[in-house]
């Protein structure tokens, strides 16, 4: 029998929701038998009456290519002789009620360019992957205790062609070259890209999907995604995909009520709809549908080489009541509005993946204090590597938008995160969400004049650089992106030609260079042993320092932010040992657009107490700066 086709162990593993290459088996896949070139086509519908499948190979004739249904599992599936790579098709489903529906397939690797819904034929096998080094050495790396700053990226509004009368859309291939070169330029470790499984409405920027396994046909072939992939995976670079198995679109060619009858989603509409995002919500009670998206993960590792995956909205699945009213939703069975059946998918997907890819990640967006989110699987957590920091996200942005007048009343909103640092794995976020929705651009958060604005942001960009956790900046904010994101232009690269622009993109630079390359940085993000505030008390001067340490305490770096427009003269620090402390970073430079006030370069520790410290510095602070010491 060709490997190709369904077996009855197939069938078997997945009912029981354990066949993590499903997508090997279902969908459409080329095929010769017996001399004929074809395709072999295999679908999950068990409600359906009858299913047939019709495409550009048959003039999209309705009744005339049957499939079979294999057995009681509800899987139907046939050869097509004839079918040629990039034909397009659809299953043509006769519903219990007499209905008839065309629906994309739900295992396609590639999709008609949209405003078409269709699926096309495509061979994912045939790609020369020259990563191999990249792949070693991830499962080999201690994740925790290595960078990761995440550029958070929508290829679509990176940038794109002028002049076009198409969208002028970068292909994967022409986006491949340009980001590798400015995120080695920036030095970044990971991209994480937005909107890459198949959608249909360019508004949603991939958060309400079709396609789960086709990479958007926006930007090209899914070979060319893989060129894409390869290309950073060489240059260094991880890449992380958002991936949404919260919801999915109700578009009638997706996933919504797929064979005449609730499938893909929960039949009880309170357990089944966002009432607020007007979305359909998997079943996770059944085998078949966590099935579908653990093998979902498996597949973006194994056919693409993918590093991790960013989970969005995962409150939304631990919580029953999530964004819904009192008679919109349905307890658990013990009267709770804990998610049981999704609790248990997280801990099947992390425990699963884990164990073959130590080095793969998955990351939670979830804005909850729900426990143990990073949490070992047997120790009842959910198994996540990394959980996205949502209080301390809101803190910052809060803190930021103040007038310095009033920083100092809310003084303990940027020393708050650290009180539960120790909790879970975290990276720091400032994504896409931060700004849009008319919550402006980081730098026109920033209060005062458009000079105050960019030494402010230059000082929480250090602050957050410095604080333990990974990070994540997202697109043009790393130059000061002053208009809100839109996924309908490019970025405004043109501001490069300004010298606060330009002064920001070096400086993050720079930030990322001290975050590479000081292992005290990263090498102890979940613990007290690389952080200790030095004062974090400083409310009336609303200054902040703090240190990163090692266990063999070289090359530990100071850090002292001034979120002031006050230039504090001979401002007196406690220190941890006598000696110099070499200033290698002074965010008031003028490289950076700063106004280039004088600092001590290499300050002598004086062996007077300060802050129940030994020894101590005396400092004029800049207004409006940050100061990082190697000692």
């Amino acid at each position: 029998m060709n490997p190709i086709f369904v077996t009855e162990t197939d069938e078997y593993l997945f009912a029981k929701g354990t066949h993590y290459e499903i997508y090997k088996k279902l969908g459409a896949h080329p095929v010769n038998i017996d001399g004929k070139d074809g395709v072999y086509f295999a679908v999950y519908a068990p409600h359906a009456e009858e299913v047939y499948v019709l495409g550009d190979f048959n003039g999209w004739k309705e009744w005339d290519k049957p499939l079979s249904k294999l057995g009681p599992g509800g899987i139907w599936a046939g050869f097509v002789e004839g079918v040629k790579e990039k034909d397009l098709y659809k299953f043509f489903i006769k519903t219990p009620d007499g209905r008839t529906v065309y629906k994309a397939d739900p295992f396609a690797c590639y999709a008609e360019l949209r405003p078409g819904t269709a699926s096309r034929i495509y061979d994912l096998e045939g790609f020369k992957w020259t990563d191999s080094k990249w792949m070693k050495e991830r499962d080999q790396r201690d994740m925790f205790k290595s960078p990761l700053a995440i550029y958070e990226c929508h290829i679509g509004s990176f940038m794109r062609h002028p002049g076009r009368d198409d969208e002028g859309f970068y292909s994967y291939r022409e986006f491949a070259d340009r980001i590798t070169d400015y995120l080695k330029e920036m030095r970044y470790t990971h991209i994480e890209l937005m909107g890459i499984a198949e959608y249909p409405y360019d508004g949603s920027w991939g958060y309400q999907v079709t396609g789960y396994y086709a990479p958007t046909s926006r930007y090209g072939e899914p070979k060319d995604f893989m060129y894409l992939i390869n290309k950073l995976h060489k240059n260094g670079i991880g890449v992380i995909l958002d991936w949404v198995p919260a919801h999915f679109a109700k578009d009638a060619h997706g996933l919504a009520e797929f064979d005449g009858s609730p499938l893909f989603e929960h039949p009880d509409v309170r357990k089944g709809e966002h009432p607020e995002w007007g979305t359909k919500i998997f079943n996770y009670e059944k085998t078949e549908i966590s099935n579908f998206l653990i093998a979902n993960v498996f597949y973006w590792i194994r056919m693409f080489h993918i590093d991790g995956v960013r989970v969005d909205a995962v409150a939304s699945m631990l919580y029953l009541d999530y964004g819904k009213k009192d008679g919109e939703w349905v307890p658990n069975r013990y009267g709770g509005n804990k998610n049981l059946e999704a609790i248990e998918f997280f801990k099947h997907l992390n425990s699963i993946v884990h164990k073959e890819y130590p080095g793969f990640m998955t990351i939670a967006e979830e804005s909850t204090a729900w426990p143990k989110i990073t949490g070992p699987v047997e120790e009842d957590g959910l198994g996540f590597s990394f959980k996205w920091n949502m209080g301390w996200m809101h803190d910052f942005c809060e803190y930021m938008k103040l007038d310095p007048f009033f920083r100092k009343d809310n003084h303990y909103a940027l020393t708050f995160a650290m009180s539960y640092n120790e909790y879970e794995n975290y990276i720091l976020p400032l994504s896409h969400d931060e700004v849009v929705h008319l919550k402006c651009s980081m730098v026109e958060k920033m209060p005062g004049y458009k000079v105050d604005k960019y030494a402010n942001l230059r000082v929480g960009y250090t602050f957050m650089y410095g604080h333990c956790g990974k990070k994540l900046l997202f697109m043009g904010q790393e130059f000061g992106q002053e208009r809100e994101w839109s996924e309908e232009r490019e970025l405004d690269w043109f501001l490069l030609q300004n010298e606060l622009n330009s002064g920001l993109k070096y400086y993050v630079s720079k930030l990322l260079d001290i975050y590479r390359d000081y292992p005290c940085m990263y090498n102890y993000d979940n613990s007290w042993k690389g952080f200790e505030w030095l004062n974090a008390d400083d409310k009336d001067r609303s200054t902040y320092s703090f240190m990163r340490r090692t266990d063999t305490d070289e090359r530990c770096l100071l850090f002292i932010c001034n979120m002031t427009p006050m230039r504090w003269e001979n401002y007196k620090l406690g220190v941890p040992k006598e000696g110099k402390y070499r200033l290698i970073l002074n965010s008031d430079d003028r490289d950076f657009g700063g106004k280039g006030n004088e600092v001590e370069k290499e300050p002598v520790a004086k062996k007077e107490s300060c802050n129940g410290k030994e020894w101590s510095i005396d400092l004029d602070l800049p207004p409006y700066s940050a100061l990082v010491f190697e000692f």
